[in-house]
């Protein structure tokens, strides 16, 4: 069992780094091609890229996919909803002009 556990651990360590540098590259090599002729900024390095990438994950909400949006709950509750209250919340937003 601990053997298959290191196989798993350096599976996601090599995985992982192959991801990193992958992405870092495109990175890399997309802002080198587009904002020094778009926005004239200076073109960076590879860590640079490898930050800058960290940073946008972070700041725009990383693998949860459709742009970091949240499943807040809405669409659970919205299934929940009787076929009055259903009909009424229709009625509702067709007034409201949504």
């Amino acid at each position: 069992m601990k053997r298959r556990a290191h196989k798993l651990t350096l599976l996601i360590v090599v995985w992982g780094t192959i991801a990193i540098a992958g992405f870092g590259s495109a990175v890399w090599q997309l802002w080198n091609l587009l904002m020094p002729t778009l926005f004239h900024l200076p073109a960076i390095g590879f860590w640079q890229a490898v930050g800058l990438m960290a940073l946008s994950w972070l700041l725009f909400g990383g693998w949860r996919g459709a742009g970091g949006l949240r499943n807040d709950g809405r669409h659970a509750r919205r299934h929940m909803l009787t076929d009055e209250e259903r009909d009424h919340l229709r009625a509702s937003m067709a007034r409201d002009g949504r």
